[in-house]
């Protein structure tokens, strides 16, 4: 059903129209740093986008168009960040809506205006595609900082830039332009500031007009393909593609082409 969605949290905003599910971070006061509650009330979004069937694109984005996610919240450290087992749980939290978005089944878009820098580029590679505006800039400050990253978000971005980038971009600790991070393949695409979100959505659009069991199953066997050869599940891509071929949706998309029309797919 379009509409708002209550989130538990008002620097936390969900929407669904016309197939998309829209997550926006919303403290742009503070460049979209995020909180512990933002990042339970992301948990909760994304849980319900993944379990209804009427939302086959998520967009993930940040308000104020000043920021898509800074990163954590320095203002909340001595409440949420001040002692081990709260730095865990903190960390323990993240993790599972970094995991969350990137195994989610359906496609992702990370819309991004201005900055993207530590924790908004780990959510970003999260996604499956990264759209941004002409004045965005990305960067990890981490080696500036003193702070460790895991394993689990390198490959995230190793798998987006390759090795050399990402070397690159933890070494210098730079800030990097919407160019450079096209070139980087760091981005998808590049678009003026102003045509955005007109963009993103067109692109958004044209996905949910797809035949979903065809979009999940072919983000599933990408995601296989990118393994070492032996690690991928063959056998659960052949399912996948097997169930593509026995659906509904490949005998309207079969008949909308022999009659010239635009097809309406269901997702069985």
């Amino acid at each position: 059903m379009d509409g708002m969605m209550v989130t538990g949290s008002e620097k936390m905003l969900a929407r669904k129209a016309d197939g998309i599910g829209w997550m926006t971070f919303n403290n742009p006061e503070r460049h979209n740093a995020v909180s512990m509650e933002m990042w339970q009330a992301a948990e909760r979004i994304l849980t319900d986008f993944i379990a209804d069937d009427a939302v086959r694109v998520v967009v993930v984005t940040g308000a104020g168009g000043k920021a898509f996610v800074s990163g954590a919240d320095i203002s909340k450290f001595e409440s949420e960040r001040s002692s081990e087992e709260a730095v865990n749980a903190y960390q323990a939290q993240t993790a599972k809506v970094y995991d969350l978005l990137y195994a989610c089944p359906k496609p992702t878009i990370a819309m991004i205006q201005g900055h993207c820098i530590g924790g908004g580029t780990a959510l970003a590679v999260c996604c499956d595609l990264r759209i941004c505006g002409e004045t965005a800039s990305f960067g990890v400050p981490a080696a500036k900082l003193g702070l460790g990253y895991p394993i689990s978000g390198l490959r995230k971005l190793v798998d987006v830039v390759g090795p050399s980038f990402a070397k690159e971009i933890f070494f210098t600790a730079k800030r990097w332009t919407s160019e450079e991070a096209r070139i980087m393949g760091l981005v998808n695409r590049v678009v003026p500031n102003d045509k955005l979100e007109e963009f993103v959505v067109g692109y958004a659009t044209t996905i949910a007009g797809n035949a979903p069991l065809t979009v999940a199953s072919s983000k599933a066997i990408i995601n296989e393909a990118v393994k070492d050869r032996g690690a991928a599940d063959e056998a659960m891509c052949d399912r996948l593609v097997k169930a593509c071929f026995a659906s509904e949706d490949y005998v309207e998309g079969r008949r909308a082409f022999m009659e010239k029309r635009k097809p309406q797919f269901k997702g069985r």
